[in-house]
């Protein structure tokens, strides 16, 4: 369908041989942004009498109808990001998806829900405890991004030993006991394995779709296929595969293989950079650090593919439902 047909052309104007328009994308990181500024410029200028066309961009993000019902915070998309083992940079890629789709327009908040290990903090360079307004938390923020963590509650260094009753308790009060802004995205940083805290958040939130990042290594592979399954099991949608630290160390192809062998898309990866590591240490993700790094753009363009396939999946009708 066309941009008319499909609503997305607003505020029409008509100045002489001048027409303006806004195209109202569906998320401000679209990847098919110069695309549609393009094509849209050259159909308009073919019009008998125009003589110069003026594009404006606007957005807004469509969102899961569930949320809003189940746990009644202002958020459009939750998306859970995990993989089948530790040490892939998940927390990483969470960090950085984040940032970047802030600096593509996008509202964006990171929940961090490694209640063992969480890393987050760190990663946005944020410490101290949040202030509470109204019996509820008020997250911290930075770079644009709205963060929580069991990391802010601990005392540093502090070892979390919990059964999973507690875990599952812990994770549902860092959705519904924290005062969230009106977010187009909550990126869902959740610990390694298929334990009880995939099982806690798939089961209490209504996730729109998870994320697995796996490295490259054959190992890490087997691993993130098991994560994928667990997600398929509790009935999440895949969004994609992310493969990460690939390269000539670790070698590279793990995460599009995986993606061939689950069916599911391919998001991209990202290649090994010792700047992504000394980013995490400093609390300065690469996106901000080194902006015109490779790692970087690697980064912004899988929030951008990230971004489409949340748009299309909730453009899609519900399914129907069946009797049974």
């Amino acid at each position: 369908n066309d941009l008319v047909s499909l609503n997305m052309i607003r505020d029409l104007t008509i100045n002489g041989g001048t027409v303006g328009f806004t195209i109202m994308l569906t998320t401000p990181a679209c990847p098919l942004r110069s695309q549609m500024e393009q094509e849209s410029m050259a159909a308009v200028m073919q019009v008998p009498g125009v003589e110069a066309v003026n594009v404006r961009f606007d957005a807004q993000v469509r969102g899961d109808n569930r949320i809003a019902g189940k746990l009644n915070i202002p958020v459009k998309n939750i998306v859970a990001v995990a993989s089948g083992k530790g040490g892939v940079g998940k927390s990483t890629v969470s960090t950085n998806l984040a940032v970047a789709l802030a600096q593509e327009g996008a509202k964006v908040g990171v929940l961090d829900a490694d209640i063992y290990g969480p890393n987050i903090p760190m990663m946005f360079g944020l410490s101290g405890k949040p202030r509470v307004e109204n019996n509820k938390m008020v997250p911290f923020e930075n770079y644009g991004v709205e963060v929580i963590s069991m990391g802010f509650l601990m005392p540093e260094g502090e070892a979390v030993v919990w059964r999973g009753p507690m875990l599952h308790k812990a994770i549902q009060q860092l959705f519904t006991d924290v005062r969230w802004g009106e977010l187009d995205y909550l990126i869902v940083d959740l610990p390694p394995g298929t334990g009880d805290a995939q099982l806690s958040l798939a089961q209490s939130v209504p996730l729109t779709g998870g994320v697995i990042v796996t490295g490259p290594q054959a190992v890490s592979v087997s691993d993130a296929k098991r994560g994928a399954t667990a997600f398929m099991r509790l009935e999440v949608p895949i969004l994609g595969v992310i493969e990460n630290m690939s390269g000539e160390i670790f070698g590279s192809g793990g995460g599009e293989r995986a993606a061939q062998e689950l069916g599911v898309e391919y998001l991209g990866q990202v290649e090994l950079d010792p700047r992504i590591r000394i980013g995490g240490d400093d609390g300065r993700p690469i996106v901000i650090a080194a902006p015109d790094s490779e790692a970087a753009a690697a980064f912004r363009a899988l929030a951008r593919k990230l971004a489409a396939r949340i748009s299309v999946m909730n453009l899609a009708p519900d399914p129907e439902l069946r009797i049974i």
